[in-house]
């Protein structure tokens, strides 16, 4: 992690995110030349590629809540970025390939490797092991480090499966980028040095944007790039996260928009997690703007300064100065920039931040272009709010339940946390429990049920599948 006194300054005036995931039909050209440039693959390949993992972002969520623990994990492969799903049964191949997929099925299942990379995550690790984590291509959790044989050593001892490890070896250790001014700078005075913008969010109606939680501590004020007085660290989180929210006052204002540099200024519509293999590219004051692939998601980075969790890992070259800075996949915001190592000569690793972790833990909303704070649902007659952390369920209308004594419709609409996967269910009393009579469970936040029901006794159940958070349900009885 470098440490010179400024970080990243990642020119991005805020982005504009929404919940809509998908890639523009037609991407900005910078954004298929820089593709083409960094990736060595056509522009028709680019823009193949673009539209393949805007479709295969969202099929993996849905694929791997239907396989559940027999997910072996999901990745691309080739130029266009062809979506490959695996499971430990080859019964599920009928299902992926039905979901656009191609199919592959493998020893270990998702739910295995993690145990192995949590296990290590249990174990101080030695300086010379760089960082570790899962890399579904190769079935295996893959530890990075200058001395293999004292890596190896450190896996026996971590008490893990050693058969689902493979250790790489790697010359330098990952390191956060600092001391770098591109796009929107910020200065932190009483650090002296500068960051990167990441994402514009909101917590309720406060404005604010996202960095890296090395950037600066709570209370720490900053300026921004033109030195004007712009706000304070409300939320920071470094190491075991690297992730901030500088919560900004009246003289800022949100675009909603990423500085590309030569890629020009590109929006952002949602946050939808991009799989390995896909293309995904980076802004920043030092080298500005760099295209890459993910190679592996929800990787621990042992730095020098401490050991952070759940990063993705690229092949996206940076510099100092580029930390905090904006990761985009298509128009999906993907995180910040934490550190790394090589440069933008020679090539490197770079890790981020992934945006939905602070999104959920700090309550914020993502910022798209010309929005408002997120409106609730409209035309419903009653309203509830609840809170649920991840796998917990929760009931409406305020824990209990309501009769209707004529026939008619129930609807309800759900809007849960960005970045998570709540599901609605609205069960009915069937003289002896609760029946389930109609379902939502996408896997996103915000859910509708419209259900035309008898007399009789009914509850919504909030189910919170992934991620944690305040919710609220509206609805209308008949």
């Amino acid at each position: 992690m470098l440490r010179t006194p400024a970080l990243i300054a990642i020119a991005i005036g805020a982005l504009m995110l929404t919940a809509t995931p998908a890639v523009a039909s037609k991407p900005p050209s910078g954004q298929v030349d820089s593709l083409s440039r960094d990736l060595g693959i056509t522009q028709e390949q680019a823009v193949n590629r673009m539209a393949s993992e805007a479709r295969g972002n969202l099929v993996v969520p849905s694929l791997r809540k239907r396989l559940g623990d027999r997910y072996a994990g999901a990745w691309y492969e080739g130029p266009e970025a062809a979506l490959v799903v695996a499971s430990v049964s080859a019964s599920d191949s009928a299902a992926i390939t039905g979901s656009g997929a191609q199919a592959r099925t493998l020893t270990r299942s998702f739910a295995q490797l993690l145990a192995v990379k949590n296990g290590l995550d249990r174990s101080p690790a030695p300086s010379s092991v760089f960082g570790w984590g899962i890399t579904p291509q190769d079935n295996a959790v893959t530890v990075s480090a200058s001395d293999a044989d004292q890596a190896h050593a450190w896996v026996t001892s971590s008490g893990v499966d050693t058969a689902a490890v493979k250790v790489t070896v790697a010359q330098e250790r990952p390191r956060l980028f600092y001391d770098i001014r591109g796009g929107d700078a910020y200065y932190i005075p009483a650090k002296g040095y500068r960051c990167s913008i990441g994402f514009a969010a909101r917590r309720g109606t406060q404005l604010g944007y996202t960095s890296a939680g090395h950037c600066g501590s709570v209370g720490d004020a900053t300026n921004g790039s033109n030195q004007v007085a712009q706000g304070t660290f409300q939320i920071s989180s470094f190491p075991t996260n690297d992730y901030s929210w500088v919560a900004t006052n009246s003289n800022w204002t949100a675009p909603g928009v990423v500085n590309g540099y030569s890629a020009g200024i590109l929006p952002v519509h949602g946050s939808t997690v991009a799989q390995p293999g896909g293309s995904i590219c980076r802004s920043g004051s030092t080298s500005q703007w760099h295209c890459g692939t993910v190679q592996a998601l929800n990787q621990t980075v042992n730095y020098s300064e401490g050991t952070v969790y759940e990063l993705t890992q690229t092949n996206v070259c940076a510099e100092p100065g580029d930390s905090g800075g904006a990761f985009i996949s298509g128009d999906q915001a993907q995180g910040m920039t934490s550190g790394g190592s090589g440069d933008c000569t020679s090539g490197g690793t770079t890790f981020f931040q992934p945006i939905n972790e602070i999104l959920s833990t700090g309550g914020l909303t993502l910022v798209t272009s010309g929005s408002q704070p997120p409106p609730g649902c409209t035309g419903y007659r009653e309203h509830y709010t609840g809170s649920l952390t991840s796998g917990q369920s929760g009931y409406q209308p305020n824990g209990s339940y309501y009769q209707s004594t004529v026939s008619g419709t129930h609807a309800a609409c759900l809007k849960g946390p960005a970045g998570t996967d709540f599901d609605l269910y609205l069960q009915k009393w069937n003289g002896s429990s609760w029946a389930v009579v109609a379902t939502s469970n996408s896997p996103n936040p915000d859910e509708t049920i419209s259900y035309s029901g008898t007399a009789g006794y009914y509850r919504y159940r909030v189910h919170a599948y992934s991620g944690s958070g305040s919710y609220t349900l509206d609805l209308n009885r008949p």
